[in-house]
């Protein structure tokens, strides 16, 4: 069911690579490697034991740098998509441009951290192929557009917007927030139509990012991917709210509750 590499995670945010390999099992992937620093390490053993580690070796490392590219390489040559990002920290520039060589052909999802490191050097959008993703929020995109921190911007002029970021990438654009846009550059928009407010909670993010992480290592064309993963996505927020309503679920209960939303999805292609 395919293998999954999430390169993710710093001093202080474990949770974020723990949710995004916890979201990326739920969704059917086989095997999901963790690249992370090597601080992380006990914390993920709890958090996610089915995921294979493979870590910085310096015991007190607190973030993923240069001289980890090796470890970042031999752990690409198992694997059949890429999710990096959700929790990396701000560092990631100085070595992304270095792992997009790598990443030209590899179905990827770029999301958080990745996505800022992008909007810091935003000439390497244009190395970005039709076979990644990438998920801003409306801050993210609005940064990667060259906009500042305008999310206001971005949010009062969606469509406009994510038609922007179709023409800097051709990769897949997934403009979260309320009505999420899915979009790449030569074809349709598509509005997801499953979500809650509920969604705007840390970690968020970093679920989705695994899901439609692990549809593309079980084989889905990156824009495949992005829309089937928004709605699951979305409807196991909707199967939440109308448990315990928008207020009470949080992130790590969107993971559990993806087995659900995958079967409605199930039911709803096989309707179509």
């Amino acid at each position: 069911m395919g293998r999954l590499l999430v390169i993710a995670g710093s001093y202080g945010m474990a949770g974020a690579a723990a949710l995004s390999a916890e979201a990326a099992m739920r969704s059917g992937c086989g095997y999901v490697y963790v690249a992370t620093a090597a601080c992380n390490a006990p914390q993920l053993t709890a958090a996610v034991p089915s995921a294979i580690l493979r870590h910085s070796m310096q015991r007190n490392q607190t973030s993923l740098r240069w001289d980890d590219l090796p470890m970042l390489f031999d752990a690409m040559r198992v694997v059949d998509a890429v999710v990096i990002g959700p929790g990396l920290g701000d560092v990631a520039d100085e070595w992304l441009g270095a792992l997009l060589e790598r990443l030209a052909a590899m179905p990827t999802v770029f999301d958080a951290d990745a996505l800022n490191a992008l909007a810091r050097r935003r000439e390497l959008l244009a190395l970005l192929t039709s076979c990644h993703i990438v998920t801003p929020h409306a801050g993210e995109a609005a940064r990667l557009l060259g906009w500042g921190n305008d999310a206001e911007r971005v949010n009062t002029a969606r469509h406009s917007a994510i038609s922007e970021l179709c023409t800097a990438t051709r990769a897949v654009a997934v403009l979260k927030g309320a009505d999420t846009l899915v979009a790449q550059r030569g074809a349709p928009t598509v509005v997801n139509p499953t979500g809650n407010a509920g969604l705007a909670k840390a970690g968020s993010g970093d679920v989705l990012s695994g899901v439609i992480g692990a549809l593309l290592a079980r084989g889905m064309r990156a824009h495949d991917a992005a829309v089937a993963g928004t709605w699951i996505h979305g409807r196991a927020a909707d199967v939440l709210a109308s448990e315990v309503g928008e207020d009470a679920y949080i992130s790590s209960d969107l993971a559990r509750a993806l087995g659900r939303a995958f079967n409605d999805y199930g039911q709803a292609s096989l309707a179509e």
